[in-house]
């Protein structure tokens, strides 16, 4: 009877603790017959879930975007002028006055650069031609310092590529086919990418885009509409070899 009584004085201690305990959450597991609380509850877990399915389809879309925009235009800066010490216009030198391109570009036959024109080479006409013009004073200056005028080039190459202009435009390759235009821009600006990929496209079939060497520097021309001979297809197709080793371009 003690022993009974001494397990009677215990419960109101152990009624007091269960009423103070916190109640088992609704979402406890039932494991061997005990109640063991989750981490996290339901909600939480489909949010988790949600995120772990949404984070891949979001980087594969941000991939997918940086992709598409390192192959865009505005990325190499097509259609976007550069600041000029002269404010020089192809389409009236070269369009409307049809100045020919090896006349400012005198190197472009014979070196791997074409050449800028020089102070000496535009006063060669604009000591005649709008010789007291104010647009001009930065070619006179020029001209008396025996400086070299500062162009901005906008279709200047990294150091890592090796590009030879005399190459290209001895074997057929006209200007407009990486310079577009020109001849219709009122400032110059960048006509193509200018891109590895957008080179080998050319590299990999040159013959579509080759000319007669009479008219490399002429604008608007259309090819004739007949093949190529079948031993200059051959040849051409050994060319596209060579042209697209990695060591042909970056030496």
């Amino acid at each position: 009877m003690r022993s009974a009584g001494g397990n009677e004085a215990w419960l109101p201690a152990i009624v007091l603790a269960a009423k103070l305990a916190p109640a088992r959450p609704a979402y406890c597991d039932e494991v061997d017959g005990k109640g063991m609380a989750q981490l996290f509850t339901p909600q939480a877990t489909t949010a988790f879930r949600v995120v772990l399915a949404l984070v891949p389809v979001s980087l594969a879309v941000l991939g997918a975007v940086a992709y598409g925009w390192a192959r865009s235009g505005p990325a190499w800066n097509v259609g976007r002028p550069a600041p000029q010490p002269i404010p020089f216009r192809h389409d009236l030198h070269s369009g409307s006055l049809q100045v020919d391109c090896r006349y400012c570009h005198a190197s472009v036959e014979r070196a791997a650069d074409a050449g800028m024109p020089t102070a000496e080479t535009c006063m060669s006409c604009h000591s005649q031609v709008w010789a007291g013009a104010s647009v001009l004073e930065p070619l006179r200056t020029a001209l008396a310092l025996n400086q070299p005028i500062r162009w901005v080039s906008v279709s200047r190459l990294p150091p890592y590529v090796s590009f030879h202009h005399a190459i290209h435009v001895t074997k057929g390759v006209a200007c407009e086919t990486c310079h577009g235009r020109v001849d219709e821009m009122a400032k110059t600006v960048r006509a193509e990418t200018l891109s590895m990929g957008w080179c080998l496209e050319c590299h990999r079939d040159p013959a579509p885009r080759l000319r007669p060497r009479d008219a490399v520097f002429a604008f608007g021309w259309r090819p004739h509409d007949q093949e190529a001979p079948q031993d200059r297809q051959a040849l051409d197709r050994v060319a596209a070899k060579r042209l697209t080793s990695c060591s042909t371009c970056h030496r």
